[in-house]
């Protein structure tokens, strides 16, 4: 089910268990974890994007290896707060996965992800060949922290 607000989101959660964060992109998906108390989020590694149903079964294979609970994915808006594109595929995604089973999926707004991502990684004289590698993966970690944090602050952790 995909929950409007994170509010609603945390009331769907058990109250222990790892949350699934996802970057999506044109080309690819970065996806973290979290642990089972939801306090850290940890990049994971890139899927290469394929049809929906593959992409879908990489995601729930991942969601069954880590026992997770929940979804959380970056929302792409524009600095301006309004949608595009990219804000309809995710969209679209979301409901194809929800349709896929009862896990509970919230947005969480990925402005800026990339960018702090890429930063981290220039900070720790990551090559640009990795860089390109895990971008996605950590711009994921940066979204889903983000949720755990908000989590956090309305006691659902």
């Amino acid at each position: 089910m995909i929950h409007d607000t994170i509010e609603g989101f945390a009331v769907a959660l058990p109250p222990f268990g790892a949350l699934v964060g996802l970057d999506l992109g044109t080309k690819t998906i970065g996806l973290a974890i979290s642990d089972a108390t939801r306090s850290v989020a940890s990049p994971l590694r890139t899927l290469k994007r394929r049809k929906f149903t593959l992409d879908a079964e990489a995601i729930e294979a991942l969601v069954a290896e880590r026992a997770a609970v929940g979804l959380v994915l970056g929302l792409p808006l524009n600095m301006d707060g309004s949608g595009g594109p990219r804000l309809q595929s995710t969209e679209a995604f979301a409901r194809n996965l929800a349709r896929r089973g009862p896990l509970p999926i919230a947005f969480w707004d990925e402005r800026l992800s990339t960018v702090a991502a890429e930063r981290a990684l220039l900070e720790a004289d990551t090559s640009r060949k990795r860089r390109a590698e895990v971008i996605d993966s950590v711009a994921a970690g940066y979204i889903l922290q983000g949720a755990l944090d908000r989590l956090r602050h309305l006691g659902a952790t």
